[in-house]
């Protein structure tokens, strides 16, 4: 049974948690670029499907590490930067809270692919964009390519989620909301 203590002790572990490693209060935007440049390295590196849908994207979100903990209740947060013509415009931060049967802590980093126009201005408009059913996730199915098919290249925006690590179990109830910041 989760009493309010433990909900109160969960919460906190958990956002304790999602802010180590993610550079808040940090040297702000450079570190952020510097990040977000590194991982745009490796996914291209390691994944060359992905150069494919950079190419016909109207605009990336690149999300270079974001952490999730959870114990019955949980979060994640992180942050990164949208760039169009590989130009930072604007800097997001990605947070996440999740109910249910869950346990463990993870690490990864994340892609949002926007294919067209329209997703994209929808996204920088809006005070907060929460990822729904308009989201297609293309699937690291071989050792080097992207799961991209025709579905996840007709969709309004493709998620890539990569390097992971750690470990976090269960079945919960989720949304994530994207936000711009001012690093």
């Amino acid at each position: 049974m989760l009493t309010r203590r433990n909900f109160v002790a969960a919460a906190g572990a958990t956002l304790g948690l999602a802010a180590c490693g993610n550079g808040v209060g940090g040297s702000g935007a450079a570190q952020l670029d510097a990040r977000v440049d590194a991982t745009r390295d490796y996914l291209f590196s390691n994944y060359p499907g992905t150069q494919d849908l950079r190419n016909k994207a109207f605009g990336v979100l690149y999300m270079p590490l974001v952490t999730e903990a959870g114990f019955g209740i949980g979060g994640s947060f992180g942050r990164g930067s949208l760039r169009i013509n590989d130009v930072t415009v604007d800097y997001y931060s990605a947070t996440r809270a999740s109910f249910g049967l869950q346990i463990g802590a993870q690490q990864y980093a994340h892609v949002l692919f926007f294919m067209t126009e329209q997703a994209l201005a929808d996204f920088r408009s809006s005070d907060g964009w929460a990822a729904g059913a308009e989201v297609r996730y293309a699937l690291n199915d071989q050792a080097a390519t992207a799961g991209v098919d025709t579905t996840t290249e007709l969709a309004p925006v493709v998620a890539y989620v990569f390097g992971q690590s750690g470990l976090i179990a269960g079945a919960t109830l989720s949304g994530q909301k994207y936000t711009r910041i001012i690093p």
